[in-house]
């Protein structure tokens, strides 16, 4: 059984850069597209970014374009979610999550969270001074 599990997150200083993780254990990614979403308090879970299957496509919404880079690494059944020059308004619970059910070749960023049949449980990133 699929488990993602992200790691990375934690309190950083406006302009700062974190990378999170997003891990499968017990089974492969392979073939999946992964997404990253973020839920602050109060708002709804939106989609940030996400990448294809082979990692050739990738997709991000507007309020991190430029400043986030998603990447996987097959090997270590990894994906990555750079994130530089963080504002406060960055501050959430992000989420990673994993979908075989759709065209695995390319993917977009802004989609509902049904799209996607496995999560991990979150973490926290903070942005404050």
């Amino acid at each position: 059984q699929l488990q993602l599990v992200e790691s990375g997150g934690g309190l950083v200083q406006p302009g700062e850069s974190l990378r999170l993780s997003c891990t499968g254990a017990g089974s492969t990614l392979d073939g999946a597209i992964i997404a990253w979403f973020r839920q602050a308090p109060g708002k709804e879970r939106e989609g940030i970014s996400c990448i294809s299957s082979n990692g050739l496509s990738s997709d991000y919404v507007d309020s991190v374009k430029g400043r986030f880079t998603i990447s996987r690494d097959t090997a270590k059944n990894t994906v990555y979610l750079q994130m530089n020059s963080l504002k406060p308004e960055d501050t959430a619970v992000y989420f990673c999550g994993a979908d075989w059910g759709s065209y695995p070749f390319a993917c977009t960023a802004a989609v509902p969270r049904e799209h996607y049949q496995y999560w991990g449980q979150g973490i926290q990133v903070t942005v404050s001074s």
